[in-house]
């Protein structure tokens, strides 16, 4: 195989792996105020804002990087059927830890569990952006009617719960964790634009030194957080629960 097919752009994981911070982050100070040790405002200004650009990230990043896998397929000549059942059974493979993730906040959660989620978007926007990846600038137009009709949804609620996952979202309806089709697919399509723009045929189409094995400590970490995200992901949450919990009977014992 040719070595420049097994290469990671290093920019890739760096980026999902700051990601992984903001949004480890983020969830600490939700936790912190889920459990009542703070009284943070966390669903307006600043911290709303920052949730966002964190799931921006995380979603922006999976278009480009299927970009990148289909370029790479592309060059290793694989069928089109073969891909098309690659991208299936990676796109069931998230799904089912997104449905998961939904069990688990129905069990401890209950009120605000997790119906759609960012992990059932990304699964299901693997299987359906596959035929958009051999496109360039329609999807840039398509990302930005998806994003427009999904804030104009979010206008409206619905007296039915079927259609949640495109954004029709119903009454009273609340969860901790909510990416519907509309607007995030369009984040999804602007993803594949920018990937398909920035590296085309497996390629860099700018000038970037070479930082993957520098001397940054703080790059390496980042790059290692970013190839593990989809565990990182899945585990970090319990281990900050128990951490918290840890640390209040610590706090118990001590006072």
């Amino acid at each position: 195989m040719d070595k420049n097919l097994e290469k990671r752009f290093w920019e890739i994981d760096f980026m999902r792996g700051l990601a992984i911070i903001m949004m480890i982050l983020f969830h600490l100070l939700y936790d912190l105020n889920y459990f009542g040790k703070y009284n943070l405002n966390l669903h307006s200004g600043f911290w709303l804002y920052f949730a966002r650009a964190t799931a921006t990230i995380f979603i922006l990043l999976v278009g480009i990087s299927l970009t990148l896998s289909f370029s790479r397929a592309k060059k290793m000549q694989m069928a089109r059927e073969k891909l098309y059942l690659k991208y299936l059974k990676r796109g069931l493979k998230v799904f089912s830890w997104g449905l998961a993730i939904t069990l688990m906040t129905w069990v401890f959660l209950r009120e605000g569990f997790v119906v759609f989620g960012v992990l059932h978007l990304i699964g299901f926007s693997i299987i359906l952006a596959y035929p958009f990846l051999k496109f360039r600038f329609w999807n840039l137009l398509m990302g930005i009617v998806f994003i427009a009709f999904g804030i104009y949804l979010k206008n409206f609620t619905f007296s039915f719960p079927w259609l949640m996952w495109l954004g029709l979202m119903p009454d009273h309806f609340y969860a901790v964790d909510y990416f519907p089709i509309f607007p995030w697919f369009g984040v999804i399509l602007i993803g594949v634009f920018v990937g398909n723009l920035a590296y085309p045929d497996y390629t860099r189409k700018f000038n970037l030194y070479e930082l993957s094995n520098s001397n940054f400590s703080f790059i390496r970490l980042f790059c290692f957080l970013g190839l593990h995200s989809l565990l990182i992901y899945l585990i970090h949450q319990p281990i900050l629960i128990a951490l918290l919990y840890l640390l209040g009977i610590v706090n118990i014992i001590l006072c």
